[in-house]
């Protein structure tokens, strides 16, 4: 119960982290700053200083308790591998303060490729997911969560190592088309492979009585 209740705490204070760093640099930003980018990496969204120094961090940190009292009170936690539980928790917060930081780079007038870094960091961790999906057995939080996956270990299994190998490829491809712009539309396609064939998949299974 401690270890947990200081990774919540640790993890929480990344997420605010970005809000020190604000602090320090908040009379050199500008009254609106970029928050959302186009593939080309123009911004084509904007908020208030404030809300992108302060609001963005504290929603994150929220969302970072709010998953970790998820997944703490998963009633079969015990089956959940400890490290992609780890790896959950740490999604969060590794991305509030990484892209806030971005962010106030760039609002800073810093070049920094917002647009290539994000996708990058992000199918890094498709990878490190999609190498202990097949290693997590049934529960309510982690994974792939259908009636028929919950109702049979085998389904669970059998779609959980396929999943991982989709999750590892799709990861794989979204970390190296973010550093080739003319090859950024391979992403979607197997962002929704990884997506939905393992869900298509495990209703095949289903229906053959797995």
């Amino acid at each position: 119960m401690k270890t947990k209740k200081t990774l919540l705490i640790i993890t929480t204070l990344v997420c605010l982290l970005p809000m020190l760093i604000a602090a320090f640099v908040y009379q050199e930003l500008p009254a609106q700053i970029a928050t959302h980018w186009g593939a080309d990496g123009t911004p084509n969204g904007y908020s208030s200083k404030a809300f992108a120094c302060f609001g963005l961090p504290a929603l994150m940190a929220g969302l970072n308790i709010f998953l970790n009292i998820v997944l703490d009170n998963d009633p079969k936690r015990k089956n959940v591998n400890n490290r992609i539980l780890i790896v959950s928790k740490w999604c969060i917060p590794v991305v509030s303060l990484v892209v806030s930081t971005l962010t106030l780079a760039f609002a800073l007038g810093y070049k920094v490729s917002i647009s290539r870094i994000t996708p990058a960091m992000v199918g890094v961790l498709l990878i490190a997911l999609g190498n202990y999906l097949p290693k997590c057995k049934q529960n309510y939080t982690v994974g792939i969560k259908l009636p028929w996956t919950l109702n049979s270990e085998e389904n669970w299994n059998r779609t959980h190592h396929l999943s991982g190998y989709l999750f590892i490829l799709a990861g794989i491809v979204m970390t190296v088309t973010a550093f080739i712009p003319s090859a950024a539309f391979l992403t979607l396609p197997f962002i929704l492979i990884a997506a939905f064939i393992p869900m298509i998949y495990s209703f095949v299974l289903f229906k053959k009585g797995i």
